[in-house]
């Protein structure tokens, strides 16, 4: 019979989960660094155009990493995943309801309210690959990524157990539903790696796809960036289809829509990790104040965030949209002040709002 003193203790997996957990994420697992089996679709999405203007995807070496890890890291020999959650929109909605003058504001995707995961995660990684070589008494070579590396993040999540590709493209966990953010370790290591999630939880709904304002959610679990309100508010630097600006509503920076009719993010937790919770970059910002933002202004403001990643040009064109879409009358003196002061974007988008706001009150009349 083994005595407590003989007891086995945790195996090297579950002590680098442990630690995981200790520095805020709430899922960990561990997968090969073989091809991803979704890096065919990858491939179809990529010559059909649906990455937009986003030609680093589709770059031969870009190509290349996605359909294999080890092109990243040749001595890789597994791979760590792990996901750090973020505030479910949902409660940001029930506290909207006491908001005066609501419909003035503009909406900001959950996973920016608060400081730049670039920025939290990485520190998080390398904590963590420290305590990996600690626990082993050597040095392992490793390289940490969280959407900063040419791979197909969720397709290595689904695969080290931590839940499915939905239909919206999001990875899904049964447990905390999908309000999370993905981080990986390529590690020069051999870690036993975790079961795979084979079931497809989504079943026959389709909320997802039947509540995206553009149409952009695929049948085939992909999106047609061109479309997707986040690809229009971020990723697009230059003029926003005009048939697409009255979809867009009041999102100003990202949408959460196909994530807040999911009927998983039941599960998911109203409050995230602490360091993605809001800050200056406010869930519900005002139109007209933040229009007025100086370049300098707008800086300052959203230091720190992933907000900045609009620059300054494309966030005053966001928060025009939304005004032509959200606003009345009140607005018109702030948006032609934004015609006369802003550059070429600035002035078509606000020339599109002035006159959605105009043609509105006409019909009012």
């Amino acid at each position: 019979m083994t005595s407590a003193a003989e007891a086995p203790g945790p195996s090297l997996e579950q002590s680098i989960k442990d630690e995981a957990r200790r520095l805020g994420f709430v899922l960990a697992g561990v997968t090969t660094p073989d091809p991803p089996p979704h890096a065919s679709v990858f491939q179809d999405w990529l010559s059909h155009g649906r990455h937009g203007r986003m030609g680093y995807l589709a770059e031969d070496r870009s190509r290349l990493r996605r359909a294999d890890p080890r092109h990243i890291m040749p001595e890789c020999r597994s791979i760590i995943v792990l996901a750090a959650p973020y505030s479910n929109p949902k409660g940001a909605d029930n506290e909207a309801e006491n908001t005066e003058n609501k419909h003035g504001r503009g909406r900001v995707a959950a996973y920016a309210w608060g400081q730049d995961y670039h920025d939290v995660i990485p520190e998080r990684l390398r904590i963590l690959a420290a305590f990996i070589e600690r626990e082993v008494g050597q040095q392992v070579a490793s390289r940490c990524y969280t959407d900063t590396a040419p791979i197909l993040e969720r397709d290595l999540a689904q695969r080290a157990g931590l839940g499915w590709i939905g239909k919206n493209t999001c990875l899904i966990s049964p447990r905390l539903g999908s309000y999370l953010l993905l981080a990986e370790i390529l590690l020069d290591l051999d870690l036993k790696p975790d079961s795979p999630v084979h079931a497809d939880h989504c079943g026959t709904c389709t909320r997802c796809i039947d509540a995206c304002p553009t149409g952009c959610i695929l049948p085939n679990r992909t999106i047609d960036a061109r479309q997707c309100i986040s690809y229009l508010t971020i990723e697009l630097k230059d003029s926003i289809p005009t048939e697409l600006r009255p979809r867009m509503a009041n999102w100003v920076f990202g949408c959460d829509i196909c994530q807040m009719v999911c009927p998983w993010n039941r599960f998911a937790p109203t409050d995230g990790d602490k360091a993605f919770a809001p800050g200056s970059a406010s869930t519900l910002p005002l139109l007209l104040q933040q229009l007025q933002l100086s370049d300098e202004a707008f800086r300052n403001q959203f230091r720190g965030t992933s907000i900045r990643r609009a620059k300054h040009a494309g966030f005053v064109r966001n928060l025009i949209v939304a005004t032509g879409n959200e606003a009345g009358p009140e607005a018109l003196p702030v948006l032609r002040a934004a015609a006369e002061h802003g550059g070429p974007l600035v002035q078509e988008h606000a020339a599109w709002a002035i006159h959605r706001i105009t043609r509105r009150g006409e019909a009012d009349e």
